[in-house]
């Protein structure tokens, strides 16, 4: 069986699909699947590389159009590639890769994992709808990573019969308490010591609700220290705004750090928040990851699925979204009841371990395979 993985980024780009995508590829041809990658390249420069023992190719980028790379090599490529393939396996929203499966796949057949809507951007929305409308018609089958998000959706509501839940998980072995992470641990609390630990980790984009996140800092007493670990393009107006709020010496931006880092600190930290503000947000795997280290969280329930993974007053808590006010309520309460913190993690680390983990993700990944091509 022969897969190829259609996106704009991939590894070494941190991000939830990203990461997502290399779960698969690596994780299948370590089934017997031969998986490759087709993404496009943050450089000017087309690359072919093997990475984790999967070819992939990477086309020069010529610009950005709303989030959107647009690389013309990306369409000779998909082409070339596909003529040897059984199924193309694309990532959405990514239109300029979606449009491409339209004019040159030629893939036995097509699947395509749901992400999420394009909520943000009205014009391109618009624009493109009639061609989404084609993608999801053409393609034999869609994963989804939670049965809310096919209900919310009015694109997959239409396509419910071709839908199917595969859960993202994630690897328990990469979260597993170790001596080595212990002490890293260890070394991340030292550096405020005594202090209650607040855990952002994601990119730092308009959904994401760090604003948020910094309004409901402001609201609280002087307790915690706000760490949060992501790049992107509101870096710096959340630094302003950390500023203006007369928090920025407990609101910590520590950047993009390895995943060795981020693991040390979700065993570090205290509460896990993801204040996501609107249904651009469909899962949050970084929820996945915090209860996997026995994390508390705090979501926001946004109908997409957020509230689906963290399941209020069992494995943390869930907020109205754009609401600093709430928001801080529910630091609060997790970091004055210490009890319910470590009832709440217990809580998620079981949830992952009997849903979410990396190894049922792939078998059900491989029986959606085989169900296409039969």
């Amino acid at each position: 069986m022969r897969v190829l993985y259609l996106y704009k980024d991939y590894f070494p780009v941190l991000g939830g699909i990203e990461n997502h995508i290399r779960q698969l590829a690596v994780g299948l041809r370590g089934m017997g699947v031969e998986t490759q990658v087709l993404v496009t390249n943050t450089t000017r420069r087309t690359v072919q590389e093997e990475l984790d023992g999967v070819p992939v190719v990477k086309t020069a980028r010529l610009l950005n159009l709303s989030s959107a790379p647009i690389s013309l090599s990306f369409y000779p490529w998909l082409r070339r590639l596909e003529k040897q393939i059984d199924i193309a396996h694309a990532h959405m929203p990514y239109p300029p890769g979606e449009l491409g499966q339209l004019l040159c796949g030629r893939s036995r057949r097509f699947v395509v994992t749901y992400h999420s809507d394009i909520v943000r951007q009205r014009v391109l929305g618009a624009l493109y709808r009639p061609f989404l409308w084609q993608v999801l018609r053409r393609a034999d089958r869609i994963a989804v990573s939670n049965p809310v998000y096919i209900q919310d959706s009015p694109f997959l509501r239409v396509h419910a019969d071709k839908c199917r839940v595969i859960h993202f998980g994630v690897d328990l072995e990469r979260f597993a308490r170790t001596p080595t992470v212990e002490a890293q641990a260890a070394r991340w609390r030292a550096r405020w010591p005594g202090r209650q630990l607040v855990l952002f980790v994601g990119r730092l984009r308009h959904y994401k609700g760090v604003n948020v996140l910094i309004d409901a800092a402001a609201r609280l007493p002087d307790q915690a220290e706000f760490l949060i670990v992501g790049v992107g393009p509101l870096a710096e107006a959340l630094h302003r705004q950390a500023q203006h709020s007369g928090v920025a010496e407990r609101v910590h931006f520590l950047g993009e750090l390895s995943d060795e880092e981020v693991t040390a600190l979700y065993h570090a930290a205290d509460v896990f928040v993801l204040p996501s503000t609107n249904r651009a947000e469909t899962f949050g795997i970084v929820q996945l990851e915090a209860m996997a280290c026995g994390l508390p969280v705090i979501c926001t329930e946004l109908g997409t699925g957020t509230s689906y993974v963290n399941q209020h007053g069992v494995t943390g808590l869930v907020v109205p979204p754009n609401d600093p006010e709430a928001l801080a309520a529910a630091l609060q309460q997790l970091l004055e009841h210490p009890e319910q913190r470590r009832a709440f993690g217990a809580a998620g680390r079981r949830r992952i371990e009997q849903a979410f983990t990396r190894q049922e993700m792939l078998r059900r990944t491989l029986a959606l395979y085989e169900e296409v091509l039969q």
